[in-house]
């Protein structure tokens, strides 16, 4: 039976918060009642900071497909965590390997962080080592992936500002980005987000332009709740506006990340993405995608082959303001926005072709232009990746 449960701190209003994340988002704790591994309910966001707290893999499955944890490079560090919670707990490791690696498709990280804790489980029980030595061995890798990933976040957001400077000299930079991709989404300050967080740091941001990113609002109550606590200049837009900012010449480059990288370069991120790809091409804009190494399927051949997932319809038909009381409904209920029956097209993610990219920013450095060759050799220098 899956068993969550939430712990909330003291209600802040978002523009009282700290620059200093209260709660991380992701950790593993070891209370006297057995090892959980512990969340920042980013649905909550940006009204409460609560932590959920999973004690095994249906539960963090849940947490997975509600979104309480999202974002590709966490969702890596969740899936390991999930297969070690499995294994320390006396689970069956591989019924949640699968569980865990199935709960959202297009996001690549995930199956990689899961099967990554599962190869350490089952090779130490191949090596003669107990069910406990093999649950460590599964938290041992969890951890290191954990700790790869900050370091990563780190790489990247160095080789990004590097290739803005390059790209647009004389700082002032305004950037424009899609959905969230900052210390939610990573085990350290994320992936495009953190490029624009040291390009702030470093005195060379002029603003972020936030897309609210509908329909779940990520770029509204996540990376404006984030460049608000780093007191970052930005300023948040529907996503049908950035047309216009572009037409004006306020647009210097957008910087998103990416739930899965096919094989030819094809992008798959947060729907919206490609149109902002389509603006960026026209108007002679940068377009850069800021994701680890292991964001690359070399499984998957172009974009054509990403499985893109569709979520409920009511995320369309309804808006969910969290914890915000409505006369006569649940505070957090949906408030319908269309007629009764209305049925609605929810892809979450749309794909970018490679020739609308003008780079991949990686741990591993920057790729430009992007060619499937180019993905090939950029992977060779990593030992987590091989295309063949």
């Amino acid at each position: 039976m899956a068993d969550q449960y939430a712990q909330s701190s003291e209600h802040t209003r978002p523009t009282e918060l700290p620059a200093i994340p209260a709660i991380p988002a992701i950790r593993w704790d070891e209370p006297p009642e057995g090892p959980v591994l512990v969340l920042l309910d980013q649905t909550r966001l940006p009204g409460e900071e609560s932590e959920l707290v999973c004690t095994d893999a249906p539960a963090l499955v849940e947490a997975i497909r509600t979104l309480a944890v999202r974002g590709a490079p966490l969702l890596g560090i969740a899936g390991a965590y999930g297969v070690a919670l499995a294994a320390v707990r006396g689970f069956d490791v591989d019924e949640a390997a699968d569980a865990l690696a199935g709960a959202r498709p297009t996001a690549v990280n995930l199956a990689y962080g899961v099967r990554r804790a599962q190869v350490a489980y089952r090779t130490a029980i191949a090596g003669g080592e107990g069910v406990d030595r093999a649950a460590g061995a599964a938290l041992a890798s969890a951890r290191a992936l954990h700790a790869e990933d900050a370091r990563a976040s780190a790489e990247m957001a160095a080789h990004g500002l590097a290739l803005l400077d390059e790209l647009l000299p004389g700082g002032g930079h305004r950037i424009l980005t899609h959905c969230n991709t900052g210390a939610l989404v990573s085990g350290g300050e994320g992936t495009a987000f953190a490029v624009a967080l040291k390009a702030h740091r470093e005195g060379s941001l002029r603003r972020l332009w936030v897309d609210e990113t509908r329909p779940l609002l990520q770029g509204a109550r996540l990376t404006a709740y984030e460049a608000a606590r780093n007191e970052m200049a930005y300023t948040l837009l529907t996503d049908n506006a950035a047309g216009s900012l572009f037409a004006a010449g306020e647009v210097d480059a957008v910087l998103i990340g990416a739930d899965r990288i096919a094989a030819d370069g094809s992008v798959a991120n947060k729907v919206g993405s490609y149109p902002l790809a389509v603006l960026a091409r026209y108007h002679h804009v940068p377009f850069i995608v800021v994701a680890p190494v292991t964001t690359v399927d070399p499984a998957t051949p172009d974009g054509a082959s990403i499985e893109v997932e569709l979520r409920s319809g009511h995320e369309v038909t309804e808006v969910t303001v969290p914890y915000a009381p409505v006369t006569g409904r649940e505070a957090g209920g949906g408030i319908p926005v269309a007629p009764l029956g209305t049925q609605a097209y929810n892809p979450a993610f749309d794909v970018t072709p490679p020739e609308l990219v003008t780079a991949i920013v990686t741990e591993e450095g920057v790729l430009s232009p992007v060619t499937a060759e180019g993905l090939v050799e950029l992977c060779a220098r990593s030992r987590q990746v091989t295309i063949s």
